[in-house]
């Protein structure tokens, strides 16, 4: 049983009249679907579809809790704040703590709202060892992308995976980004994503080469020699290298239609 407090989250608190019709017209989400035992996977992105940021939502008793990168918190405050105008909606930092907990340390709690794989993902009061890092290896060896990997203004919001991870609603109508993802999503493949690879060795300077030494993707998050690339799909099957280290991608079952497309 593993239960950890992740040090390196933040808790962002939206309360108000205002605040889920607010949250309804930025995030990737449909803000009808959160419930106190149905968290929410969503993204804030740009007007071109990029994700700026990534984000899993809670009910709160007195508004919606938002679990975000500890070092983007401050940013998707003020970002947040700049489309409040004058709607009644209060953007606080909260007190709460991020909690995740596998192999057994899930039980009775919500489910993580991007693969069940991942265990348990909870708001609660500070306490508990603070283990990020054994939450990192843990994600990487299921093979889920996060924050790390989508970084702010790089990838579009459907090639970070959000499309097959539960993070996106392609029928609750306008958000910032909607256009450019829904026609991704509704004319053309994805041919580039998050991938997990593993590989063995230094990894260079971290581009992913095919085996006639073109650039196919470049190295994300990576720890132990498992780690993240934004790839093309079409390059998934090698042979791959990361300078002289041969690069394996995985493919677990979330990411499965990706490849069946």
């Amino acid at each position: 049983m593993t239960i950890v407090h992740l040090d390196n989250r933040a808790v962002l608190r939206v309360a108000g009249a205002d605040a889920v019709p607010f949250l309804q017209g930025l995030l990737t989400q449909d803000m009808a679907l959160l419930a106190p035992d149905r968290p929410l996977h969503a993204g804030l992105l740009s007007p071109q579809g990029k994700a700026l940021f990534d984000m899993l939502l809670f009910q709160g008793c007195d508004g919606v809790l938002i679990d975000v990168a500890a070092d983007r918190a401050e940013a998707l405050a003020r970002r947040l704040t700049l489309y409040r105008m004058r709607k009644a909606v209060a953007i606080t930092p909260s007190p709460l703590v991020v909690f995740a907990g596998w192999n057994g340390g899930e039980r009775g709690q919500t489910p993580d709202p991007r693969f069940a794989g991942l265990g348990g993902r909870w708001l609660g009061e500070a306490g508990g060892p603070a283990d990020a890092i054994a939450y990192d290896r843990h994600r990487l060896a299921i093979g889920v992308p996060d924050s790390a990997d989508i970084g702010t203004d790089e990838l579009l919001w459907l090639e970070t995976g959000a499309d097959l991870l539960n993070g996106v609603s392609f029928t609750k109508g306008c958000y910032v980004g909607q256009e450019n993802t829904a026609r991704m999503h509704h004319r053309d493949k994805v041919r580039r994503r998050l991938v997990p690879i593993a590989f063995a060795g230094e990894p260079g300077d971290g581009i992913l080469r095919d085996g006639a030494a073109r650039q196919v993707g470049t190295l994300r998050s990576h720890r132990d020699g498992r780690g993240f690339a934004h790839l093309r799909l079409e390059a998934a099957e090698g042979p791959l290298f990361l300078g002289t280290a041969a690069v394996t991608v995985a493919r677990p079952a979330w990411l499965a239609p990706a490849f069946a497309a």
